[in-house]
């Protein structure tokens, strides 16, 4: 369930014991500011389900609506079939997002880290079957790849839709965890000959590439123009 304060907005996510973190606790982060900045910025997110008794993780694309994470998927793939199995009662998942900024290069081999930024939400996931809420999802899917592209493109058709699936996930059980600064080397080792200090990383567009068969006169949209995460 949400909580909400005196002016109707939702509250900060509350930890649980499936998303307090057993180590590094002090990098949790539970404002919803940061969870939906992660969520948002990330291009996928990994879906954890079992299947046959056993775990399964799958890359998917995503995207967020308000409070509700939607995962693409075909109507045949594993854990689209396996949410219609138990359709009633929602399929159990967890679902990671990481984005990596930078290399962390400490003088001790122990202490080389990431800098990163990675949200984690677990639930039931259940499949979207209104036709308007499903539309509205494939077309935040595609916002999400590329701001504008949802009325950009055809929109798909009965057929196309059929072969499609969605699953919603709400965030209610969700944290994020951040790692920042430099390396933590030992006191011991600070003398040491070796470099040590941060490599940042960082995803950027490079020039658009026209399809072979595009009409040469077809401008390039804006938001490929200026396109950034």
């Amino acid at each position: 369930m949400y909580y909400y304060n005196s002016e109707g907005n939702p509250l900060d996510y509350r930890p649980t014991p499936r998303t307090t973190p057993t180590r590094y606790r002090d990098r949790a982060r539970y404002d919803r500011d940061t969870v939906h900045r992660i969520l948002d910025e990330s291009l996928i997110c990994h879906l954890g389900y079992l299947s046959a008794g056993g775990p399964v993780v799958l890359p998917t694309t995503h995207a967020r609506r308000d409070e509700t994470l939607y995962l693409h998927g075909s109507t045949g793939s594993g854990p689209m079939l396996a949410a219609m199995a138990v359709k009633a009662s929602g399929l159990p998942v967890c679902v990671t997002a990481t984005l990596v900024d930078g290399l962390v290069l400490a003088r001790s081999a122990l202490h080389h880290s990431l800098m990163y930024r990675s949200v984690v939400v677990v639930g039931d996931a259940r499949v979207v079957d209104d036709p308007e809420e499903k539309r509205l999802a494939l077309g935040s899917l595609l916002d999400h790849i590329a701001p504008g592209r949802a009325v950009d493109c055809r929109p798909p058709n009965a057929r196309e839709l059929a072969a499609t699936s969605v699953l919603a996930l709400d965030l209610v059980e969700v944290s994020a965890k951040v790692r920042s600064g430099g390396p933590a080397d030992e006191p011991e080792d600070l003398t040491l000959p070796h470099w040590a200090g941060v490599l940042p990383l960082s995803l950027s567009a490079g020039t658009p590439v026209p399809d072979d068969d595009l009409d040469s006169a077809t401008p390039l949209p804006p938001y490929l123009a200026a396109y950034s995460r």
